[in-house]
């Protein structure tokens, strides 16, 4: 073994002089500088090559460089742009694929705003190789220049006119959410199914679009759509629900407060089917179909009811007792009432819900202002401050009946402080079921028999007792033609002054008011003498120490009716005349009054009426002799 070692050491001594020695030294020294020498001179033909070929390339782009497979290596910028504008036609006959849902179709570029950016993408192609920091460069040249490199094209994205495209594109795919309901086809409920809605999200699809166009892969695109599912799909189960409400008649009755307690008004399940519709409400956390009435119609409905049941209040009527100056008890007030149509609609909406078809009606009671009790005191009535009579000599039965009729509906009425009183507004209605019956009255320019003629007298009486009592008259409306009852007196003869101061009525377009302007209340009574044929109407109150002045021009501007008209009547018997008008002057008149008050004007007005003249009119049956010719044809 030590002589192993002996001999390993010797070795390495002998190494060690040959590396020593200057041969080796000079093999050495020539190896590096062979490598050396060759390494630059690569550096130096490879810095050649690049100056070659920048030279070379100096105006064109570079080589292996190509875009979108359009070759476009050594050519010019204009070259490069003319060829791949002529060989890159994507914009213009490529296809992407656009999917909604199941649907598939085909769009342009050009359709979605996608287009070339030519000038872009040759700078891109033209800087390939010359741009970047001095390491990339030197990277390129010394690895990839010889390589071959496809460029992509550089895009533009028009998103105003993506979406455009979209939102047109959607309304051929969109669908609308449609929730389950009930229809209602005359008393039958059917349930109609829901309907999952989808909508186009535009502002995701046209960020995946963009997203497309940087990847560069238009195979196609899984547009985003979204899904909105109905709160209700099936209504079935709503359906017979519902249609219970249509087995039987809603009832509504009178509360048993009321004198007519008891009473009932059915809605028919045909009424209650116009009235009803269904809505999506939450019950113990989940969407239902709730029945509803329809709350326009139910209203409507309601209003018309509540003509059958208001009752308005009336005051108590009393007659002013001339002996003990006391108020005697005509006839009791009357409470009055007032349907509730907001408070009955939630009753019966509440009926409804909780599937109870009847309910008591709420109504308001409303006392009349003066009970049975009101004494003269309390009213301020102490006097007989004015009482005017009119005279209706030769009045047929009929047109007596209607006087007494109508004076009737106002004797002890009471006027309050500071009212204007209606005499349309409270009177009953004039017809024959009301105790009216045909008599003689002016309508469309003739005189012909009508249900309540002769209550014009009971008109003029009262406007005459307001005039002289020196009340303002707020509306008046004279006859077409002077009548002989209104301006007759008691003596049975024509007075001259009363033209000019008859007021008619019609009902309810023409009416006659007047102002209680005083602190007290005013009461009224009439009072229809058969045997003296008058009717005299009385105003109790308390005097204001008012009085009345007034004149008159009289009938002036006199015209003189025409000849009589003679028309045939075939109702008639042959031989038979009947006059069925009279005649009358035309005339004009003007009348003042001045009221006076503590011995001063309180006011003045002026009443002007024109009345036409008014020609007597016949009729005679067929064949009867004799009649007379007027300035007319007969008819």
């Amino acid at each position: 073994m030590q002589a192993s070692l002996n001999a390993i050491i010797y070795n390495m001594q002998d190494d060690q002089k040959t590396v020593d020695s200057p041969h080796f030294k000079r093999l050495v020294f020539q190896a590096l500088f062979a490598i050396i020498t060759g390494f630059f001179l690569f550096i130096f033909l490879w810095l050649g090559s690049i100056v070659v070929d920048q030279v070379v390339y100096a105006e064109k782009i570079m080589p292996g460089i190509s875009m979108q497979g359009v070759d476009l290596s050594g050519l010019s910028i204009e070259e490069a742009a003319l060829k791949l504008a002529t060989e890159f036609t994507f914009s213009n006959t490529g296809e992407i694929s656009l999917a909604y849902g199941d649907f598939l179709w085909q769009a342009t570029p050009d359709q979605l705003g996608i287009s070339l950016n030519l000038q872009a993408s040759i700078l891109q192609a033209y800087q390939f190789g010359r741009s970047g920091s001095l390491g990339r460069f030197l990277a390129y040249q010394l690895f990839n220049r010889r390589s071959n490199h496809n460029l992509p094209a550089i895009l533009t994205f028009d998103q105003q006119k993506a979406y455009q495209y979209l939102v047109e594109a959607s309304h051929l795919y969109n669908r609308p959410v449609r929730e389950a309901g009930l229809e209602l086809e005359g008393t039958q409920i059917s349930a109609v199914p829901g309907q999952t809605g989808r909508s186009l999200d535009l502002a995701a699809s046209i960020d995946l679009i963009t997203e497309t166009i940087k990847m560069g892969n238009f195979s196609r695109i899984d547009l985003p759509v979204a899904l909105i599912q109905p709160e209700i799909m099936d209504a079935s189960a709503f359906a017979a629900a519902a249609q219970a409400i249509l087995a039987q008649p809603f009832t509504l009755r009178i509360p048993v407060s009321q004198p007519d307690s008891g009473r009932e008004f059915r809605i028919k399940p045909d009424d209650i089917a116009h009235m009803l519709t269904f809505s999506r409400k939450q019950k113990d956390g989940q969407t239902v179909l709730a029945p509803e009435f329809k709350q326009n119609v139910l209203k409507e409905y309601l209003n018309k009811l509540a003509g059958n049941i208001n009752i308005y209040p009336e005051n108590a009527r009393f007659i002013f007792n001339d002996d003990t100056r006391e108020l005697d008890l005509l006839s009791p007030a009357v409470s009055g009432r007032m349907l509730d149509v907001d408070a009955s609609l939630a009753v019966l909406q509440m009926g409804l819900d909780k599937q109870n078809f009847s309910a008591d009606l709420p109504l308001n009671v409303i006392q009349p202002e003066v009970d049975n009790a009101a004494t003269a005191a309390d009213l301020g009535i102490n006097e007989l401050v004015h009482a005017d009579s009119s005279w209706f000599f030769g009045s047929t039965e009929a047109r007596i009946q209607n006087i007494e009729k109508a004076a009737s509906e106002f004797h002890g009425l009471l006027i309050p402080p500071g009212a204007v009183f209606s005499m349309a507004a409270n009177m009953g209605d004039i017809s024959l079921d009301n105790g009216y019956t045909e008599a003689l009255i002016i309508f469309n320019g003739q005189t012909i028999e009508g249900i309540g003629g002769g209550v014009c007298q009971v008109s003029t009486t009262l406007f005459r007792t307001a005039f002289f009592a020196g009340f303002p008259i707020n509306e008046r409306h004279p006859h077409a033609y002077r009548v002989s009852y209104y301006e007759k007196t008691a003596s049975n003869g024509r007075d001259a002054d009363l033209a000019g101061l008859d007021a008619t009525v019609y009902i309810p377009l023409v009416d006659l008011k007047f102002t209680n302007d005083t602190t007290n209340w005013l009461l009224m009574e009439t009072y229809v003498n058969r045997a003296s044929n008058r009717l005299t109407w009385k105003f109790y109150s308390t005097s204001d120490g008012r009085s009345v002045d007034w004149v008159t021009t009289g009938p002036v501007n006199i015209i003189k009716p025409k000849k009589p008209l003679y028309k045939q009547n075939p109702e008639l018997n042959a031989g038979e005349i009947n006059q069925v008008d009279w005649a009358a002057d035309g005339a004009d008149v003007r009348v003042v009054r001045s009221v006076i008050k503590n011995g001063s004007l309180y006011f003045s007005d002026t009443f002007s009426t024109h009345y036409e003249p008014w020609r007597a009119i016949y009729e005679y049956g067929p064949g009867t002799e004799g009649i007379p010719s007027s300035d007319e044809e007969t008819q």
